[in-house]
Formats: structure tokens, sequence, C-alpha cells
């Protein structure tokens, strides 16, 4: 049998699209109608958004922890948090966790590697933005990562928390993201890091002035990869 992925969920959008493409792609592998044992915990956003607003890590580390214990409890084998903003908070979990986790930084660049790219933009939340989260995998791998400027990044935050979050999808928010994507070709990128996991909700390779990398099904194919590889592993 598959492993038992156990999803720890924050924002409702970037969860609820991970877990159906966990679901939909699952028969990829298995069959039809097919895929693992999928799990997921959910705190209310509100209770996330307390910490990060007030810069306590730890305190986001603490909620992601506590899923964590809920979701080993119920026989989940690892664990994935389809939110990126968050992980800068997992150094604080992983040594406490009950379960091993799958980054999501880690598998975007892995994939960045793997199709060559060399410069990549990043799009995200402005905590995620200002944070090493991306920066640090994507330089281990040789990777260079380019910022938005202060101001797009505070629009881009603005759209994502007041919009996207919300299931409120906006042309003239997907003109922004493309104006700032158009930027990021003009100085030399040659890929960009859909770094919140709702982005995807209105940008994909079909409207990118440059190739995506979507960070929430990204992290579902690896879960998916993980759960059945290990199942298949021998004792």
């Amino acid at each position: 049998m598959p492993q038992h992925i156990g999803i720890v969920g924050c924002s409702a959008e970037g969860a609820a699209l991970c877990y159906r493409t966990l679901c939909a792609e699952g028969a990829q592998l298995l069959g039809a109608y097919a895929h693992p044992e999928v799990s997921m915990h959910t705190p209310s956003l509100a209770e996330y958004m307390r910490c990060i607003d007030r810069g306590d890590w730890q305190g986001v580390g603490e909620l992601m922890l506590s899923s964590a214990n809920k979701l080993a409890s119920i026989g989940a084998d690892f664990l994935i948090c389809p939110d990126n903003t968050v992980h800068q908070a997992l150094c604080y979990v992983e040594p406490r966790s009950p379960l091993p986790w799958l980054h999501i930084a880690e598998i975007v660049a892995g994939e960045a590697a793997r199709r060559g790219l060399g410069r990549l933009g990043l799009t995200g939340t402005r905590w995620l933005v200002e944070s090493e989260v991306y920066p640090e995998k994507l330089a281990a791998r040789g990777i260079e990562c380019v910022r938005p400027s202060a101001a797009e990044r505070e629009e881009i935050d603005r759209i994502i928390m007041d919009e996207l979050v919300l299931g409120v999808l906006r042309p003239e928010s997907v003109a922004c993201f493309q104006r700032i994507i158009g930027w990021m070709k003009e100085v030399g990128c040659d890929g960009v890091v859909l770094g919140c996991t709702e982005i995807p909700l209105i940008m994909n390779d079909a409207n990118s002035p440059l190739p995506t990398l979507d960070s929430t099904r990204l992290l579902a194919r690896a879960a998916l990869l993980r759960a059945v590889q290990r199942a298949a592993a021998p004792a």
C-alpha cells in the first residue's frame, strides 16, 4: 500500500489545490480513481496570521507541530505543508516532529536544476520573498534568485492576502503578475517561482512571460512519488 500523506494546512485555497492534485494525479501512478491515503489538519488561518504579523516564527512552528502530532496520531507516514511562507518556521518544527517532512523549496529547487534553470524570479508573500527560504535552497544548487522591488512585493502581497487566499481571482491581478514577471525576464531570469501556493490559481505557463515553477503542484507530485516509491521499496 502507498504511504499515508499528511497535509499540514495553512491557507485553504493552497491546501485545497495541493489536495486536489494529489487525488487527481494519483491515478497516473496507481490506476483509475486511485491515490494514496491523504489526511489534512488545518487550524484557523487567523491563528497563523497572529503569529506571522508579530514575527513569531516559533509560534508558527508550534501550530505546525500541533498539526503534525494530530496527523501522526491517525497514521500519516510523512508530512507536507502547502504554504511557502510558514516554511520559515520548519527549523523549529523538525527537531520535535513525530514524522519527516518534504520541504517545498527543496523540491522546487530540485525541479529548477533538473530543467537547467540558472536565474529565477521569486514571487510570494512579502514575508516569503524577504526570507532566505528560497535563496538558500536555490543557491545550494547554483541557482540565482531575483526578488521583486519593495513596491512590487507589497502589491504581490496585497493580491495574495486580500484576494487569492479568499478565492478572489481578478484579471487586473493577472496583469500585475505579468508585468512583474516581464521585468524579471528583462533582467535575465529564465524562470519564475510561484512561491505562494495560491498564485497558480491565476498564473501558469500559458499566461506567464517566463516558464513557471508551480510550488503547489510540484510539492503534491513529490509527495505522490514518495508515497508510492517508499511503499515499493524492499524491506
